[in-house]
């Protein structure tokens, strides 16, 4: 099972790990960051992992069998980060949002429309949520709503009733049935660029995200990642679209000039920083990088460091 870490270099520049540091991994996936962590912190050093999906859990638990004893597994969504970290404080933390390689490549979780599976879509297979259900019982309007809104499918109400028609015959049932589906009602884009991209997308990515609560599940942590962090403590976040990346610039922004009241700023603390941008442009991956691993075109990192408590 090969995977690839994204930006390997970059995220381990500017998490500038020391030696006995506690770093929280918030994806753990099939560890590939983690064992690079575990280097830089050393024995004395502690990762905290989390991973909500099962199967990538006990893979990665495998692969970092010689740091069993510096490594506390958390088999949950990042979410809950809070809650979950009981250390003395956290001299950093990663966030790498993407799909891991088995999402992609095993048919029978259900995320890729070129590969014939069920419509499933859960990172955490316990989640009651599936995409077969999200297509086959929300309303028009809501499915509107998640295309347009997760998936930035300009076409969405086409779509959704397209769907509505063709369901009240025959349920959807698979991934490549329903990816057929899509492309026969939705034209592939003019420009060389866009006519790679599968009229499937958009909408697969608008149902995973539904099925996952990712955005709000990213939105919780990233606000529970300062609170746990010490002061100095930095963090380092891996979007994959415009969704993720929007919702990361416009947390730590926020942070980086925070409002006051009038009562507030009559302390000089009140809306000065509680956070530095390490990284002054979003760093990308390298032609050479996308030429190895195609799947790291779309990644853009964002990493800051923690100034003051709020």
């Amino acid at each position: 099972m090969e995977h690839l870490s994204v930006l390997k270099n970059d995220v381990q520049k500017y998490l500038n790990l020391k030696g006995g540091e506690v770093v929280v991994d918030a994806t753990l996936g099939l560890g590939g960051h983690s064992k690079d962590i575990l280097k830089s912190i050393g024995e004395d050093g502690r990762l905290i992992a989390f991973e909500q999906d099962e199967r990538n859990l006990e893979e990665a638990k495998k692969r970092l069998e010689s740091y069993k004893k510096q490594i506390d597994y958390i088999y949950d969504n990042f979410r809950h980060l809070k809650s979950r970290i009981t250390s003395r404080g956290v001299d950093a933390i990663l966030f790498d949002l993407g799909l891991s390689s088995p999402h992609v490549d095993d048919a029978s979780r259900g995320f890729s429309f070129s590969k014939e599976g069920p419509l499933d879509m859960r990172f955490n297979s316990q989640g009651e949520l599936t995409a077969e259900k999200v297509i086959n019982t929300y309303s028009e309007e809501e499915l509107i709503k998640i295309f347009f809104e997760y998936g930035e499918e300009k076409m969405s109400r086409k779509v959704a009733r397209e769907i509505c028609s063709r369901r009240s015959d025959k349920k959807f049932s698979t991934t490549t049935e329903f990816a057929d589906f899509l492309e026969a009602i939705l034209p592939r884009k003019r420009s060389k660029r866009a006519s790679k991209t599968h009229p499937a997308t958009k909408i697969f990515q608008a149902l995973r995200i539904e099925v996952n609560d990712e955005l709000n599940a990213l939105k919780e942590a990233l606000e529970q990642s300062i609170e746990v962090m010490k002061v100095g403590g930095r963090v380092v976040v891996i979007s994959y679209h415009s969704l993720e990346d929007r919702i990361v610039k416009k947390f730590f922004k926020e942070l980086e000039k925070p409002p006051a009241t009038k009562e507030q700023s009559i302390y000089q603390t009140f809306g000065d920083p509680i956070v530095k941008k390490l990284t002054k442009k979003p760093v990308i991956p390298t032609d050479q990088e996308i030429e190895e691993n195609p799947r790291s075109r779309s990644a853009k990192l964002r990493a800051y460091e923690k100034l003051r408590n709020a």
